[in-house]
């Protein structure tokens, strides 16, 4: 005999590769709906969060109240329809804090299996630590720096040290925004300075050890996640004159500028809170504890900077399960967060990747080889700035054959990619727009935030892939290599093109597309073709 959610859910679609991850917090209940693309790349279908405050009066009582638990569970089952109509075939649901602690934490798991058929798994402080860090760190391309998060939720927050390879050092600490207004600031009055040091007293207490182990560690840079810490961001930055949180793409702030904004917030009471720019108003009666948790471990593990990640415990839920093949967890570590954001681009936009890469692979021979020539000085991020416009430079084909080099800038401009700064995109973007057709001038809109030296890099940059382009004209990759040379008497280019095919039409794409390389490099730019073994002699020399 089948129960009344199990007839229900029995007719609705599943659509392979369809999965939804829900994050049952302390304050909110979050939901993603993902589509998992050849085993490999996750493309977001649905985004909901619903504040429920589940652990409201629960961190002095110990228990969560039926009405919390009443509305949890109705917008649980609400997002889990949601789910199911995206075709879900699998649903992970994970509880922290509030369930976690409540002594009547079973009352509420049975009333959602009921409910819904989904069960709900709680998880510790650490292991939600872990999950917290694979979402944030898959954003943030930490190189060959340490960092440590905070990440403040309503009854508890994680601590995690870590670098690009994982992370090194997992806390919990019994420290929330609820947990901790509850307990301190009952009161919707203004809150004293002297009644804030008390609790920022109290956060030195509970987080002692933390601040011993995160010193032990050592970090080059502080992150923050999760609601309390990108409101905190907002409200600091809409002070300073800054854009909205959400049209910043790495939001930061310094510590004296944290102190200054949330001693203005002690001095106001709950209704004036709620109308200060920038503050999420169903957090104002909660955001003194989480701005005191968020003081105290700055100050306590001596960060003067914090940059604030929008990701956290959903993307981290998502990640682990797209993760669970040893093959595909392998390839997502090799791959690094920029690479993988842009190839995520590129497949969004359904890109012929052998010409593409076959693209890049000579585009970065002929910015070797006027490196070699000492004809730009350029590094290892241009090369990898390179590297990425190449790979996206025909991307535009997706919107368009006509002018696609400005649907490709279009594109890579307003794509969430990871792990870039803004100048970063902005040269892909124009590296990639100038592929083909004009020459990169100070006039143009779309290089009125670059300065000089960043118009020039689009500028050899750009000559270089437009060449690299022709060199591929056909799509065949037929030309296996390049070598450049600067002849004097009369100083021009002479580029050898190693094939053992008829590479007439390649030679036409190069002849066609050398007019800004030979505006940038002041020479006009000769092309020819010798045999592959030809290149062996060359090599040899």
């Amino acid at each position: 005999m089948t129960t009344p959610h199990e007839h229900r859910h029995s007719r609705e679609r599943n659509t392979p590769g369809v999965f939804a991850a829900i994050d049952i917090g302390t304050n909110s209940i979050r939901m993603v709906v993902a589509r998992v693309e050849n085993n490999q790349r996750l493309t977001t279908l649905a985004q909901h969060r619903e504040m429920v405050r589940l652990g409201e009066n629960e961190f002095t009582t110990g228990r969560m109240t039926p009405e919390a638990i009443a509305r949890g569970a109705l917008v649980f089952e609400r997002f889990v329809e949601v789910a199911r109509g995206f075709g879900a075939q699998e649903i992970v649901a994970l509880a922290t804090s509030a369930v976690r602690e409540a002594e009547n934490r079973e009352e509420f798991i049975e009333r959602v299996r009921h409910d819904t058929g989904v069960e709900v798994r709680v998880i510790s402080g650490v292991e939600e630590a872990r999950l917290i860090w694979l979402g944030v760190s898959s954003g943030i391309d930490l190189g060959d720096r340490r960092a440590v998060l905070i990440d403040i939720g309503g009854g508890s927050t994680e601590v995690i040290v870590g670098d690009a390879s994982g992370y090194i050092m997992l806390d919990s600490l019994k420290l929330g925004a609820i947990r901790l207004s509850n307990q301190f600031f009952p009161d919707p009055g203004p809150v004293s300075p002297e009644k804030f040091a008390r609790v920022q007293a109290h956060v030195r207490g509970v987080a002692s050890q933390v601040r011993r182990k995160v010193r032990q560690h050592g970090f080059d840079l502080a992150l923050g996640s999760a609601g309390t810490i990108t409101t905190l961001a907002d409200v600091v930055g809409r002070r300073l004159g800054e854009p909205p949180f959400a049209l910043q793409r790495h939001p930061s702030f310094r510590l004296t500028d944290l102190q200054e904004t949330v001693e203005t917030l002690c001095r106001l009471p709950l209704e004036d809170r709620r109308r200060v720019a920038g503050m999420d108003p169903g957090r104002a009666d909660i955001i003194l504890g989480g701005a005191a948790i968020l003081l105290t471990l700055m100050e306590l593990f001596g960060a003067d900077r914090l940059t604030v990640s929008e990701r956290g415990l959903r993307e981290g839920i998502l990640l682990d399960y797209l993760l669970r093949e040893e093959a595909v967890e392998q390839r997502f570590h090799a791959l690094g967060v920029r690479r993988r954001s842009i190839l995520e681009l590129a497949s969004a936009c359904n890109y012929e990747a052998e010409h593409a890469e076959h693209t890049a692979y000579l585009a970065l021979r002929l910015f070797d080889e006027l490196r070699r020539l000492e004809l730009h000085h350029y590094g290892k991020v241009e090369r990898e700035l390179l590297e990425y416009a190449a790979l996206t430079h025909d991307i535009g084909t997706f919107l368009s054959h006509s002018n696609h080099q400005k649907h490709a800038y279009y594109l890579i401009r307003n794509y969430d990619l990871l792990g870039f700064n803004d100048t970063e995109i902005d040269i892909i973007a124009n590296v990639a727009l100038y592929h083909r057709k004009g020459f990169p001038k100070k006039k143009h809109p779309n290089l009125a935030h670059l300065s000089r030296s960043e118009r020039q890099r689009v500028s050899v940059l750009a000559a270089i892939l437009r060449v690299a382009e022709g060199l591929d004209r056909g799509h065949l990759g037929l030309v296996k290599d390049v070598r450049l040379e600067l002849a004097q008497n009369p100083r021009r280019f002479i580029l050898t093109m190693y094939s053992d095919a008829d590479c007439h039409l390649e030679m036409w794409g190069v002849e066609n597309n050398r007019d800004l390389f030979e505006h940038v490099f002041e020479a006009p730019l000769d092309v020819q073709v010798a045999p592959l073994h030809v290149r062996s002699l060359h090599l040899a020399v």
